[in-house]
């Protein structure tokens, strides 16, 4: 078989010999070919059930060969889920691993992009190691980890091309010889034109005109998205005339902007030679819009084209096809004869069909092994119990059985054996034990990176007071800890809205931008999508980065991008990727319908994969953020919006002191009740505790510090044996954080067992909190609500001891 991988080279008719130019463009010609015959093939295996779905890059071939000439070692790519041919001629795919993501083998090595997590044409390079440890990036074509959503690519790839402006302008990160040579790289991203209508598109492009950063944005145009036609996208329909505004000049800078059709491959070349040359060295970013796209077997595997696109737009696609146009200009301009070309279509399509078979024959290998072990195993069990031969035979019998189907099989013939004690069951129960592990590790690992910078692996270190430490403003607090980092660790950079030059609204920065410059602490637009996109590619090019959302009502607008692109990270890529960006943002207590700021279930939700600080104060913040920026996973962090100006001391130790994450702090000790509580509501609590105290009431109140994790020494069910009765209080919407927190110490915790009277929550109202001091106390909970609700739970254990308040 010949070689996998058929890596396009650059084209210089200045010293290039004819024979060279006609073997690199055949070369391109072969790899545009393969390409397509993987879309065409894939998309059958999808059609014959071997497959679940399928999305291919048919009809972007030849432009994609010609923008992968300009990539070079160290590049990054944050692109579209059409981008299969470019990642086969840059080597960042064979067409085998294409398939092999196409019928999501988790085998080792099967597919290198996502161990199998991922549909077909989500590529990702292998940025860390093993141990999280980080890998020479200088030396590789880097590919970020793509995502499905429409337009989702876009926010992390102002943060790659903002890191290549960073390495370059400040030469105290010259040191990260592994990440950047000079700030050269360029990031290539790749859109739709149907997904440009998307705000984070827009969002983008402005955030890169402003930052003025290596940027490469192409635009495949086919003029659909899905059956709808440019009419409904774009103004003018037409991307690029829409952005002319933001052309460069002579005395504005912007972009600059480049149109070509998408099946001249000359031209293609040409321009993607001149428009890169001019964003890695002059750090502009360019776009190109690649018009007159076809897309020969429609959307995807879930329906045809024909039933929206007319008989006339048909025969104009057959007639552009890029690859169609390749093959006529090869024979006019008589780089090839037809001979030739129809040599390479035919070992083209033999080749792809021999990349699919072993790819498939490999992933049903992996399987079989597993197979016929259940088949054995039940075949024994069935000289006891007859009815299970039927099992091992239907096994048996699946031609191409998937892993699902063995593991079918072997719980089925568990369960209707337990009555049945025998060695032959024991051997398929230990079977089925042991293969648990392993399906763990295939489908359900890597949700954090779990490397040698895990937080669980940074030292715990106690904050230490002396006779000197002053009372001061929390505020105070974080300033001198972020004083302190940045001058130990010349990664941290920070950004967002009005956090430079005034030092944020609660000034937690206040003064630092003007001593370590504006590189490093950075104001923003109101942009918050890619303020967090910033943070991603910023942190996958080695980068520490603290992305600023002013309130945590705004991070609603980006939690698309958290939840997607970040949160999911480590999980998708299994591990060979990760952006430790700290989110830092600030909440609770907030008064009126658009400042509620206690969204938590929300993040619990959408943010699996992240950490979730909840800091009662700016001493454990400042603790937490110690601890997150010796660390290499992705968090959180919402501070106590009234705590900024509420007096702390200040620990010597400010910048080195550790509060680690999912362990909880018993605050006060207690006999009667435990309460558990976070953030700004804790106060409250506390507040309500001494009052309690006056009626009898013993109160254990309990800090869990993090929601994700979620006190991992299980302190709360520990209290919960001693007092038997819990109350859960928080300000997010009823049923929201506090049914989180019971399902974590009741349910995991076996807290239930310890109860002797219903488990109560107390919350906010469901609706949005009204403007006010009165609008706060009538729908949040008070220190009355705290007071009256744990007297209830004890009136109702005891009601001669404790009579009714009302």
């Amino acid at each position: 078989m010949q070689n996998e991988k058929l890596i396009t080279n650059a084209i210089d008719a200045a010293e290039l010999s004819f024979n060279d130019f006609k073997s690199i463009v055949i070369n391109d010609y072969r790899i545009a070919v393969e390409s397509r015959q993987a879309s065409i093939l894939g998309r059958r295996e999808v059609l014959t059930g071997k497959a679940k779905f399928g999305i291919f890059g048919d009809g972007k071939e030849v432009p994609q060969v010609a923008m992968a000439k300009a990539f070079k070692n160290g590049d990054w790519r944050s692109g579209y889920y059409r981008d299969q041919t470019f990642a086969f001629a840059t080597g960042i795919s064979t067409i085998k691993e294409f398939f092999a993501q196409l019928y999501a083998n988790p085998a080792k090595g099967a597919d290198p992009f996502s161990g199998g997590r991922q549909m077909n044409c989500h590529f990702a390079t292998q940025s860390i190691n093993e141990d999280g440890s980080w890998n020479d990036l200088t030396q590789i074509k880097n590919c970020s980890s793509d995502i499905s959503p429409t337009g989702g690519q876009m926010a992390r790839l102002v943060g790659l091309a903002y890191a290549s402006k960073l390495f370059r302008e400040n030469k105290e990160l010259d040191y990260l010889k592994h990440f950047s040579v000079n700030g050269n790289e360029v990031a290539f991203g790749t859109i739709g034109n149907a997904s440009t209508s998307e705000g984070v598109f827009f969002e983008a492009i402005n955030a890169a005109g402003v930052l003025q950063v290596p940027m490469a944005i192409s635009i495949w145009d086919d003029a659909y998205g899905i059956s709808v036609p440019a009419k409904y996208q774009t103004t003018k329909e037409d991307i690029s005339e829409v952005l002319k505004g933001f052309q460069r000049d002579s005395e504005n800078p912007g972009y600059e902007i480049y149109k070509v059709k998408g099946w001249d491959y000359p031209a293609l070349c040409e321009v993607y030679e001149k428009a890169i040359k001019v964003c890695r060295d002059e750090h502009v970013p360019v776009l190109i819009h690649v018009t007159e796209l076809t897309q020969p077997q429609g959307h995807s595997t879930s329906g045809s084209h024909e039933r929206y696109k007319s008989k006339e737009r048909l025969s104009w696609e057959t007639e552009h096809d890029c690859i169609l146009k390749m093959r006529g200009w090869m024979l006019d301009s008589a780089v090839a004869t037809e001979e030739e070309i129809l040599e390479i279509e035919k070992e083209a399509k033999l080749f792809v069909r021999n990349a699919q078979k072993e790819a498939w024959n490999e992933f049903l290998d992996s399987i079989r092994p597993e197979q016929k072990q259940v088949v054995d195993l039940v075949s024994d069990m069935a000289k006891h119990q007859p009815e299970l031969a039927k099992i091992a035979a239907t096994l048996a019998a699946t031609a191409d059985a998937q892993r699902r189907d063995v593991f079918a099989a072997a719980r089925k013939a568990l369960r209707l054996s337990t009555r049945l004690a025998s060695a032959e069951r024991d051997a398929l129960l230990t079977w089925y034990k042991k293969q648990e592990s392993l399906n763990y590790d295939r489908y359900n690992s890597k949700l954090h990176t779990d490397g040698m910078e895990s937080p669980d692996m940074i030292p715990v270190v106690d904050a230490v007071y002396d006779e000197f430490s002053k009372m001061i403003d929390g505020r105070e607090v974080l300033n001198a800890c972020f004083n302190e980092n940045f001058a130990r660790d010349q990664r941290l950079v920070a950004f967002g809205e009005d956090l430079g030059n005034i030092g944020d609204v609660n000034q937690g920065f206040a003064g630092l931008q003007a001593k370590y410059g504006e590189l490093r602490i950075t104001d923003t637009g109101i942009r918050e999508m890619t303020i967090m996109g910033q943070g991603i590619g910023l942190a996958l090019r080695g980068l520490k980065p603290i992305a600023e959302i002013q309130y945590l009502d705004y991070l609603i607008f980006a939690l698309n991008v958290l939840s997607d692109d970040l949160a999911s990270l480590s999980y998708r890529t299994k591990g060979i990727q990760k952006a430790p960006v700290i989110v830092r943002t600030r909440g609770h207590r907030l008064e009126g319908i658009w400042h509620s700021g206690s969204p938590i279930a929300m993040l619990l939700s959408s943010l699996r994969g992240m950490h979730l600080c909840v800091p009662r104060n700016m001493t454990q913040a400042a603790g937490m953020y110690n601890t997150l920026f010796r660390a290499d996973e992705p968090a959180v962090v919402i501070e106590c919006l009234n705590g900024y100006r509420l007096k702390e001391k200040l620990p010597v130790n400010v910048g080195e002191f550790t509060v680690p994450l999912g362990k909880a702090e018993i605050l006060e000790e207690g006999t009667d009740i435990t309460v558990i509580s976070y953030g700004s509501c804790l106060k409250i609590v506390q507040e309500a505790a001494e009052e309690l105290a006056l009626l009898g009431i013993s109160v254990e109140i309990i800090d869990p510090q993090t929601l994700l994790p979620f006190d991992n020494s299980q302190v709360c069910v520990s209290s919960l044996a001693k007092t038997n009765k819990l109350l859960v209080v928080d300000e997010d919407v009823p049923g929201g954080a506090s049914a989180y927190i019971l399902q974590k110490v009741l349910e995991e915790q076996k807290g239930y067992f310890h109860l002797d009277g219903q488990p109560k929550t107390l919350s906010a109202k469901a609706h949005r909190p009204p403007f006010g001091s009165d609008g706060d106390y009538f729908s949040k909970p008070s220190v009355d609500d705290v007071i009256e609700t744990i007297y209830q739970m004890m009136h109702d254990a005891n009601p001669n001891k404790y009579p009714a308040l009302f």
